[in-house]
């Protein structure tokens, strides 16, 4: 069956390899639906088509967001070509974004994202918070491969930018209330208002619920559910047509119940005589979204997150345009993860985050209104992280056959300054031809100070209760990039792009010993790109091709220890290496096409190779059985695929009964560092239906549709700490859920 479907997704997609590009807005009425509508970017700080633009990205604006069924950032899983965007393990908050095989391996705060997040031009530095609701979004970008000589900081994979509503352009507004399965109650609206010519201001708000789809088989009581508030204001001055000052403030309140998982290997106490203890063996079956948990139903996941913006648009001359972007960010999160995903204290967590940041950007924009544009940037961003965790594992270690009890508790504080200067210059410098150059200095601080206690019944465990060390380093790195692009005709261009990538290094935030005391070095990679941008001559035909090769030095890759034979007293070890370089080679496909007046078809492919070049790990001279711990790189599936179909009706009374569908398709992807076998999802494929009904003048849409139609159970993600246990937990994607959504615009 799965064979059958990912055949006729090739075969369809294949058949389109002439035509066109990401995920499209609606088709127009049938009267104005003569061609595909233009995508406009920012991929190079200024609003460009997509086609002209030499760079892999894919735009979704906000109705092309609705038919993707997405209400959160997750929901573009599948929409992109090589990229990986789920919920993180175990936490209703943060995001796992992998894009060409890079992003962050690890949630933990020590480590930098792979994958740049913005909001309006702001960049978010913790996937924690970052799991963004999609309430007032104008347009979503999701830009491929290294970033930085453009604007914000430095990011590896890629970057995700968000564009919010603006109050002068978006004037108006909606109200939408939305019911579906397992108790999902969400209420959104958006309002926007220009006062006069020079003042505008705009309110969003989102109130979104939902009981949980995993439920305690003892208790009854739902996990995974969704409790989020969420508001943003704007307010945007315009005192002349050469200025804009626009000010903005949001506030995002979460109270969720526990993220459940399900373990995928038997759960083993250690006791100090006898050895290893079975506590529970691995489930069978097929998961029937049924967990335990050890804590109580009152310990879930809080978070609030709120900030403040000021971005400043202030053209100077004919010549030359000044940015100046502004923001300061909060985070405040108390997660309690339940890492074994049992009755049983294993691994189960406290982490409670107080982080914040200051972030300043001056743009200097130069056009001669001819043949040379230029972008001078600076960048600074300061960021404070202190957090307390506790580690609680009183069902992990005996003496005996007498229960001991476990108690670690962890206070830490990481400070990071960032500072950066970035240029990039493109020259037409013949007719059709287009050379761009750009290059970015980087320095980070980072400043780490822990400390660690352990509390137990043992004494031989609390002997030496209490570590505490401070430590500082800092890297800087330069980071060119060159493209060449080549225009063949109005609806024909080619490019080719080299670009560095750079990460910063970090310190082991898992240290409990001054053995694990330890500093890992920055990740860099070269990301070569060819491109084909193409479309037809009367616009109802767009496709875009590109293939790439990186070469990926310095992963940084967090793994479990190995327990000597005849050592059961655990370590609590997890160290962190820059294990490995590799070799992602990849190419990707967009299309779509308008088919008479009122059909779009279009549709994503992506197949990608990724491999270590070596992987040095110094647990396999312990045990070489582990070299096949590294046979796959973590969410790097060889192939995505995804078909999209929607066709319009037109009713003699000016209404419109639109309805669609997709099918998704992903290879086979390992969901951990260590391939654990039992954490490597197999291929699978999804298939989601909707409608939506508009009235005349669309003041009134009605939207219904499924999710997963045919109720697919598939891992998402991975928790290995199988050092502590054997604990190997995976987590799920949603199984089959229909939602009802009543619109009104004015």
């Amino acid at each position: 069956m799965k064979r059958n479907h990912l055949s006729r997704a090739i075969a369809l997609s294949l058949s389109l390899a002439s035509l066109g590009v990401a995920a499209q807005e609606a088709p127009r009425p049938a009267d104005e639906a003569t061609m595909l509508d233009e995508v406009e970017v920012t991929a190079r700080r200024r609003t460009e088509s997509l086609q002209d633009v030499p760079v892999a990205v894919s735009a979704f604006g906000e109705n092309a967001l609705r038919d993707l069924q997405a209400t959160s950032v997750e929901g573009l899983q599948g929409a992109v070509p090589n990229m990986n965007i789920v919920q993180g393990r175990g936490s209703s908050n943060s995001v796992n974004v992998f894009i060409r095989g890079i992003g962050q391996p690890d949630a933990l705060q020590t480590f930098d994202p792979g994958v740049g997040m913005y909001v309006d031009d702001v960049y978010y530095s913790r996937i924690n918070g970052a799991l963004f609701t999609l309430f007032d979004v104008a347009q979503v970008e999701v830009l491929r491969g290294p970033q930085g000589t453009l604007y914000g900081r430095n990011s590896t994979g890629g970057a995700i930018k968000l564009t919010t509503k603006n109050p002068f352009d978006d004037a108006g507004g909606a109200v939408e209330a939305t019911v579906g399965e397992f108790g999902r109650r969400d209420g959104r609206a958006y309002f926007g208002q220009a006062f006069s010519d020079t003042v505008a201001f705009s309110l969003a708000a989102a109130s979104t619920h939902m009981d949980g789809y995993v439920e305690d088989p003892v208790t009854g009581i739902d996990y995974n559910g969704e409790d989020t508030n969420a508001i943003r204001a704007k307010l945007m001055f315009r005192p002349s047509d050469d200025l804009s000052v626009t000010f903005s403030v949001d506030w995002t309140d979460q109270d969720n119940a526990l993220t459940l998982g399900r373990p995928t290997a038997p759960l083993y106490a250690t006791d100090f005589l006898f050895g290893q203890v079975l506590l529970m063996p691995a489930p069978t079956g097929v998961y029937d979204f049924r967990s335990r948990t050890s804590f109580a139903p009152d310990q879930g996941q809080e978070m609030t997150h709120k900030g403040f913006s000021a971005h400043v648009d202030w053209t100077l001359s004919d010549t030359w345009r000044f940015k100046s972007i502004s923001a300061w960010r909060s985070l405040e999160t108390a997660s309690f993860i339940d890492i074994d995903g049992s009755q049983f204290q294993l691994g189960d967590v406290l982490v409670a985050i107080d982080q914040d940041q200051f972030s300043q950007e001056f743009q200097f924009q130069y056009d001669n209104g001819d043949d040379l544009q230029a972008v001078f940037g600076l960048y600074y961003l300061r960021e404070n992280v202190p957090s307390h965790q506790e580690a609680y594992a009183d069902d992990f270690l005996r003496w005996g056959g007498v229960p001991l009890t476990f108690l670690r508790t962890i206070d830490d504080d990481l400070e990071n300054t960032s500072l950066a200067a970035f240029a990039h210059m493109s020259w037409e410098f013949a007719p059709s031809w287009n050379l761009s150059a750009g290059l970015r200095w980087s320095r980070d601080q980072k400043d780490y100070w822990r400390t660690t206690s352990t509390f137990s019944n043992l004494a031989l465990l609390a002997a030496d209760p209490q570590l505490e060390f401070e430590i500082d380093d800092s890297w800087s790195a330069w980071t060119p990039s060159l493209s060449l692009e080549k225009h063949f005709s109005d609806e024909v261009m080619a490019y080719f792009s080299a670009n560095r990538g750079y990460k910063a290094g970090g310190f082991n935030g898992r240290a409990n010993s001054a053995t694990e005391i330890s500093t890992f070095d920055p990740e860099y990679v070269w990301t070569y790109e060819l491109g084909l941008k193409m479309q037809s001559a009367d616009g109802r035909l767009r496709g875009n091709i590109a293939a790439f090769h990186s070469a990926y030095r310095d992963f940084q890759a967090r793994v479990s220890e190995v327990q000597n034979p005849g050592a059961p007293i655990p370590t609590f070890a997890f160290p962190v290496l820059n294990a490995a370089e590799l070799t992602i080679n990849g190419i990707e496909f967009e299309g779509s096409a308008l088919l008479g007046e009122s059909t779009l078809l279009s549709t994503q492919l992506g197949w990608m190779s990724a491999g270590y070049d070596r992987f040095d790990d110094p647990r396999v001279a312990v045990d070489p059985t582990l070299a096949s711990l590294h046979d796959h790189v973590p969410f790097s599936p060889d192939f995505t695929a995804r078909i999209a179909l929607q066709h319009g009706f037109d009713f003699a009374n000016g209404s419109r009964l639109t309805v669609g569908g997709d099918v998704s398709h992903r290879s086979a992807v390992s969901l951990t560092v260590d391939n654990r076998p039992n954490l490597r999802q197999s291929a699978y494929t999804l298939f989601g239906l909707w409608g939506a009904w508009s009235s005349p003048e669309q003041r009134w849409e009605v939207r219904g549709g499924v999710r997963n139609l045919s109720d697919e159970v598939y891992m998402t993600e991975g928790q290995e700490f199988s050092s502590i246990g054997n604990i190997q937990t995976a987590y799920y994607g949603m199984p089959r859920n229909w939602y009802l959504s009543v619109r009104y615009n004015f």
